[in-house]
Formats: structure tokens, C-alpha cells, sequence
């Protein structure tokens, strides 16, 4: 087996420098965003209350919480990749989260904004445990606007079964 190649996932497709590609369009609408508040118990008018918003924000309506543009990032790389997360290789290992090495949300996104993800390979290694390593640098563009939401580095790891 080549080092970049664990099981029957082949990890010679990321190759560092290389584009991985751009999503489809996400419409961040107040539903979305209203439910991310919900589930994280985060019930910040800012986000979550069109009236609040639109009579004390800067931005003069709600704006997607910061996390929940972050959250987007596995749909819209997998969008990218034009690939589903099935999980066709569970039987081998299986892709994680490991983190970032650098993240900075940039512009806040308004409600029923659209925006997408463009993706590049940075690293493709093996760490000093023998894990496969991948570093994606992230991009997430919001339709009609100069600014980024979202300019970052993410990790993630390839745990062998």
C-alpha cells in the first residue's frame, strides 16, 4: 500500500496546490437560522429575531450565526468533491474533524443570503502516528459580495479501523 493510499480510500487526489473544487449554492434562510439557535441553545436576537434585528442591528436584519457558517463547511466540501457522505468505505476507516489551524470569519452572512465553498488541498501527510493528514484551505463566498464569510485551514485525519 503507497503512503497515500489507506485501504480503498486513495489520498493521492489531494494533491497539495491543487483545487478541490467549488459547491453548489446554499441559501442561508431564517429557518436555517432560527434552528441553528435552537439546537445550540443560542437564542441571540441578533440572529434569531427578524424584529430585534431589523430595529437594533447594525446589519438591519438577522445574520447567520458565526458557527453556523462554519457548520456549512462538510456540506459544501462534499458539494465541491461532488460527492456524497455516505460513508462507502466504513469498513477500512472513516474521515474526522481534527480542527483548524487557522480560522477567521470575515463578513457576517444576512438571511436569505447565498453562498458557496471553494476548497483547496494545502498538506497531504502522514503525522508522527501514522495518520493520514489533509489540510483544506476554505473559502466560503457570499453571492454579490467583495468580502469572504469565511477564510480558514481545516484538518482532517483518516482513522484505520
Amino acid at each position: 500500500m503507497s503512503d497515500n493510499q489507506v485501504g480503498l480510500v486513495d489520498f493521492a487526489m489531494f494533491r497539495p496546490g491543487e483545487n478541490v473544487g467549488t459547491s453548489e449554492w446554499v441559501t442561508v434562510d431564517q429557518p436555517m437560522i432560527s434552528g441553528f439557535g435552537d439546537i445550540t441553545l443560542d437564542p441571540d436576537p441578533m440572529h434569531v429575531d427578524p424584529e430585534w434585528a431589523a430595529e437594533n442591528s447594525a446589519f438591519g436584519r438577522t445574520i447567520a450565526f458565526g458557527f453556523l457558517t462554519m457548520s456549512l463547511l462538510t456540506h459544501l466540501l462534499h458539494s465541491a468533491m461532488g460527492d456524497s457522505n455516505d460513508r462507502e468505505h466504513a469498513d477500512v476507516g472513516y474521515f474526522l474533524n481534527y480542527g483548524f489551524d487557522r480560522m477567521r470569519l470575515v463578513s457576517p452572512i444576512p438571511v436569505d443570503s447565498r453562498v458557496r465553498g471553494h476548497f483547496k488541498t494545502l498538506e497531504n501527510y502522514t503525522d508522527e502516528k501514522d495518520r493520514q493528514m489533509v489540510k483544506f484551505e476554505c473559502h466560503i463566498e457570499i453571492e454579490g459580495e467583495e468580502r469572504p464569510a469565511l477564510i480558514g485551514e481545516w484538518l482532517a485525519i483518516w482513522i484505520n479501523k
